[in-house]
């Protein structure tokens, strides 16, 4: 499995794109390493009968953020910081699809992905928190289902039974191992939570700990039954930076897994008003101006990152 052939194929199933961009008045460089991990609802790779079976929907026309988050790892602990989809914040002066440039503008996060795709959500991330994003990685939802099964499901400790209609989750509590079916259903179900999307962001939290520390284990890397479907249906759906190769996916996942190992924390950028109310009437959540920037200080001198009660 170690063959320098089984790490070129390997290798050569990452699909770059150039998200990482210089542009006037990026962030400098900072101590550690900042990945941006995106979740998409891009169906690509997924049948009409598929996206039924998944209550993924038929929406294809592009795609959007379904979660991000920041991964920062660092001499002083590693952190997996969540950000809001709805956050309102400052998107920047962007090229639109005709090509003709697009006005900064204030909107939801999420808006950003949709209308400039990786690049321009890595900008708008950047100047937002001053975190300069060294590595990105996005997959959609057909590799997420994918990775699951490669590793023969996922095992949890669900705290309460949840059943969702929307997402077509149904379980009891307990320890169970999750499908891809019933891992996606259950990063992507909120309805079931007082504080929907930030219900959400822990649950997301909570299962990409455990995915990680399962698929890093060596009973799955050592296994060729497991390491090559593994590889096949997660690095060819997923897409990153220009720069990163295998051995910096190899290094998320094992800062990924320290985290949930309790070596590292996970957390939400730190919210002011969860439902802020824009001029036009609509819902959205509000950073604590503060506290971020508390947050965002740390992960750029790599120090301890601040808890707040």
């Amino acid at each position: 499995m170690t063959s320098v052939s089984t790490w070129f194929w390997a290798d050569s199933k990452l699909n770059h794109e150039n998200v990482l961009a210089d542009y006037p008045g990026r962030p400098a460089a900072g101590k550690g390493t900042n990945w941006l991990i995106v979740g998409s609802d891009s169906r690509q790779g997924l049948s009409d009968s598929e996206q039924d079976d998944l209550h993924t929907g038929h929406d294809t026309e592009g795609k959007r953020s379904d979660s991000m988050m920041i991964l920062h790892v660092g001499d002083s602990g590693n952190t997996l910081m969540s950000i809001p989809r709805d956050s309102w914040v400052p998107i920047p002066e962007h090229q639109g699809g005709n090509g003709k440039p697009v006005k900064g503008t204030t909107a939801k996060i999420n808006s950003a992905f949709g209308a400039g795709g990786g690049r321009l959500l890595v900008q708008t991330v950047e100047l937002n928190t001053g975190i300069r994003i060294d590595h990105y990685a996005e997959i959609g939802f057909a590799g997420f289902v994918g990775i699951v099964d490669s590793i023969g499901g996922v095992e949890m400790k669900i705290d309460q039974p949840v059943k969702d209609k929307d997402s077509g989750l149904d379980l009891q509590a307990g320890d169970q191992t999750l499908t891809g079916k019933q891992a996606l259903a259950f990063v992507r179900q909120r309805h079931q939570m007082a504080d929907q999307d930030l219900g959400r962001m822990r649950n997301q939290q909570k299962f990409l700990g455990a995915l990680a520390h399962q698929a890093a284990s060596p009973g799955n890397l050592l296994n060729p039954f497991t390491f090559y479907p593994l590889v096949d249906s997660a690095l060819g759906t997923l897409i990153v930076d220009d720069d990163c190769g295998l051995t910096d996916l190899g290094s998320m996942f094992l800062a990924m897994k320290d985290v949930n190992g309790g070596s590292g924390k996970s957390m939400t950028v730190p919210i002011g008003n969860p439902d802020f109310r824009t001029k036009t009437g609509e819902s959205a959540v509000q950073w604590d101006a503060n506290k971020s920037k508390q947050v965002f200080d740390a992960f750029k001198n790599d120090t301890a990152v601040p808890e707040f009660k």
